[in-house]
């Protein structure tokens, strides 16, 4: 075991190799539940070997295994986080009654409300695939600040587009005095773009598309990495299947 200078912390190391969120690291190692190099760790804050061998007890494997993720096609008007005055979070849809029916997984439990959250945010007046878990593996993956997973949006629009704005679009924009990553924009169809975007900035389709002469009237994503909304319905909700990966 290295000493206290020296090695990575074990709850951040853990987090860097997807076994678990730091904060689930940290109530593991708290509980005794997290083995390095076959040694049992239960002091907070201990520090190793970078290469070393880590491993989650039974009892932290089985809770991981219960952890749900829930997609949803969230309608307009709901917010995707912390509520706003007037509105509701998209959680609050999550019950039995907006189940869709035939979709598999679990039966439904109430524990599997307690700590999830939304993976990304999904502006208040744009609808589609929203993703809720309790793992904070996926919403690494997904939210990390090393993300590089894929979210595609059918946003429709009034306005020109000229053949440079096309171009600042996929890439050449900034928002914030930051520039943004390359994206992939063409179009749908006579009024419609398809966006497919690396980030998520704060209404960051919108905005780019005001910086572009366009304004945007409709927004709906379908796709987050190799998940689709497909024909989930408007305001009901899914598990996420095993077989299926970001």
């Amino acid at each position: 075991m290295s000493t206290p200078q020296e090695g990575t912390r074990l709850s951040k190391l853990m987090s860097e190799r997807g076994i678990c969120s730091r904060r689930e690291a940290d109530s593991y190692i708290a509980q005794g539940l997290v083995f390095v190099d076959g040694q049992r760790i239960s002091e907070l804050g201990t520090r190793v070997n970078p290469d070393c061998e880590i491993q989650l007890g039974q009892q932290a494997q089985k809770a991981q295994q219960q952890r749900v993720t829930i997609l949803l096609h969230k309608p307009v008007g709901y917010v995707s986080g912390q509520p706003e005055p007037g509105y509701k979070p998209a959680v609050v849809l999550i019950h039995p009654d907006a189940f869709w029916a035939g979709s598999g997984g679990p039966a439904f439990n109430g524990n599997h409300l307690k700590g999830l959250a939304p993976a990304g945010r999904l502006d208040i007046d744009s609808t589609g695939l929203l993703v809720l878990t309790q793992d904070g593996r996926i919403a690494k993956q997904l939210i990390g600040e090393e993300s590089d997973i894929e979210k595609e949006y059918l946003v429709r629009v009034e306005g020109q587009l000229s053949e440079q704005g096309m171009k600042l679009l996929n890439h050449g924009l900034e928002l914030d005095g930051k520039k943004l990553r390359p994206a992939k924009v063409a179009w749908q169809n006579e009024d419609q773009l398809r966006f497919i975007l690396k980030e998520g900035r704060k209404r960051q389709i919108r905005r780019m598309c005001e910086l572009v002469g366009l304004n945007v009237v409709g927004l709906k994503r379908v796709r987050i990495g190799q998940v689709c909304l497909g024909n989930l319905p408007l305001g009901q909700w899914r598990y996420l299947r095993e077989d299926e990966r970001f």
